[in-house]
């Protein structure tokens, strides 16, 4: 009775009055607003790029006049998904590189490499995604095959996870290695004193320093092809996780042009010139475009075992991973960092890396407020040390690593250290809010698979049965706001994006199914049907 009296005394003002004229309204939709009350809606009105009002579909129609409007038909709506980890930027470029992901033994990965130079005959052949705990032999590959195949040309293929490389001696040679070199913070990898062709970690740096530079024509491809897979699995912002500063100018350029549509928080690579230069402008700041954070890398990847652990790796004795910045180092760049509005974001998986963040970030931040400084992984935390999270030191993590990691992680840290890893329940509890990613190429691109993970801890196998330790599972609730409001907060953006309200930017998502009740195993099958950025369809 409320609500007809209500649009009687509506209807009776709008007789008296014009409609406004709007951009867009968004009608007949279930709408997963994300605000503060998790309220739903059924539709809203966008102007100018931004909300300008959610609310009723008869409400709206009695205001408003669309100049588009779209019939979500039923259809559930949610904020545009943001990804606060991953690496768009090198998916672009791993487009144009030879693919190793889902191989299943060595001789896969090398037939793979075979067919790539055979159609595309490149100087120095490069790519990235083998995982050796996927095979059946699980020991680091060797070079001596790719020797054979490719005496003259050089090979650089990097592992999943970004923190092993598989070379051949011609790259071997032109990057200066040799059994005698050095390197800290990683391994140059030895067997009867001869070398394998492994290099984890820093020593890495010596054979990127020889692959010939991306042109200008390339990193434009890559941009754009990575969009257009972005948009189509629902992603509006993306952190990426560590840009050059010409890199980072690009995509300025691009976005400007109109070329280049998706929103980006980056992260600038911690290399000094880089640092100087973003820390002395000051943020950059643009309708798309949000640069204000340093990407550190405190240690390597537990797959290669390069992450720093307190005790050594249960799978190799005496083995301790390592950290890949000095603690002097990383202590002296925090407290530079400190010194302006710029957030620094951690790379820190083992134990003993961990802890080093913590410790330093709670040294420097406990009398600043609102720094907002991110561990990112956050992976293997010892138990007495969950304690220093919460307010300015926020954990930035990403689910599909535990359903990825779990077949193999007990072999690598033993069943009690892996109770306190992948702990997204219990980082939660401590600091009340926690992002989500992917870590892309790393893991999948897809959203719905990091919801899938949060909330089932599960592979799309229905793996394991019951779920890789529970205890640490999200709810829905708790997933979609770690997917969108949560993020934007790590990215000092909530008060612009992450839900659906009046005065934020109209980024928003269609889905054919409702992923808040639908059966958790028909998650990972999701279709975005429809995509918008600042009300403009992208998708």
């Amino acid at each position: 009775m409320k609500k007809i009296l209500f649009l009687f005394v509506l209807i009776s003002l709008q007789a008296c009055q014009k409609k406004q004229q709007v951009d867009l309204i968004v009608r007949n939709a279930k709408v997963y607003t994300v605000d503060g009350k998790f309220n739903i809606a059924k539709g809203f009105a966008v102007n100018n790029g931004k909300i300008i009002e959610v609310a009723d579909a008869e409400e709206l129609q009695l205001k408003y006049k669309g100049k588009e409007v779209y019939d979500a038909k039923g259809r559930t709506v949610y904020p545009g998904f943001i990804d606060a980890h991953a690496h768009f930027y090198g998916l672009g470029l791993q487009l144009q590189k030879v693919d190793l992901t889902n191989t299943k033994s060595y001789d896969e990965v090398v037939e793979r490499i075979i067919k790539f130079q055979e159609k595309n005959q490149v100087s120095f052949i490069t790519g990235r995604g083998w995982d050796q705990n996927d095979w059946e032999d699980k020991n680091f590959p060797t070079r001596d095959t790719l020797d054979k195949l490719f005496p003259n040309i050089p090979i650089a293929v990097t592992r999943i996870d970004g923190h092993a490389m598989l070379v051949n001696k011609k790259a071997l040679e032109l990057a200066g290695i040799n059994r005698y070199t050095k390197v800290e913070g990683g391994e140059v990898e030895l067997k009867r004193g001869k070398l394998t062709g492994i290099l984890i970690d820093n020593p890495m740096s010596l054979v990127d320093n020889i692959i010939p530079k991306v042109s200008k024509e390339q990193a434009i491809k890559g941009l754009l092809e990575a969009q257009k897979i972005a948009f189509n699995l629902g992603l509006t912002t993306i952190d990426d996780a560590g840009l050059n500063r010409e890199s980072i100018m690009l995509i300025d350029s691009l976005q400007k042009s109109g070329d280049l549509k998706m929103r980006l928080y980056a992260m600038v690579q911690n290399q000094e010139e880089d640092v100087d230069y973003f820390l002395n402008k000051g943020i950059m700041k643009t309708d798309r475009l949000h640069v204000r954070s340093v990407k550190v890398y405190a240690d390597g990847a537990l797959g290669s075992r390069g992450a720093a652990l307190k005790k050594p790796y249960s799978d190799k004795k005496k083995h301790f991973g390592a950290m890949v910045i000095g603690i002097d180092e990383f202590k002296k760049l925090a407290a530079k960092i400190s010194n302006t509005e710029y957030q620094m974001n951690t790379h820190a998986i083992g134990d003993s890396a961990n802890v080093v963040v913590l410790r330093t970030y709670d040294s420097i931040l406990k009398h600043e407020n609102n720094k907002r400084w991110r561990v990112e992984h956050a992976q293997i935390i010892d138990e007495k040390d969950f304690k220093y999270f919460g307010g300015n030191i926020l954990p930035s993590v990403q689910p599909t690593h535990a359903t990825s990691d779990m077949y193999w992680a007990k072999e690598r840290i033993g069943e009690k250290r892996l109770k306190n890893a992948y702990a997204y329940k219990k980082l939660l509890e401590q600091t009340g809010k926690i992002a989500l990613g992917t870590d892309f190429p790393v893991e999948k691109v897809s959203p719905f698979l990091t919801f899938y993970a949060a909330v089932a801890r599960q592979d799309v196998h229905q793996y394991p049965k019951g779920g890789f330790q529970k205890e640490n599972a999200l709810s829905r609730e708790e997933t979609l706001r770690g997917m969108t409001i949560w993020a934007a907060y790590a990215n000092f953006e909530e008060k612009e994006k992450g839900s659906i309200e009046k005065g934020k930017v109209a980024d928003f998502i269609v889905l054919d199914q409702d992923i808040m009740q639908v059966d958790s195993k028909l998650i990972p099958k999701t279709k975005v049907m429809a995509t918008f950025v600042g009300g403009e369809r992208v998708k």
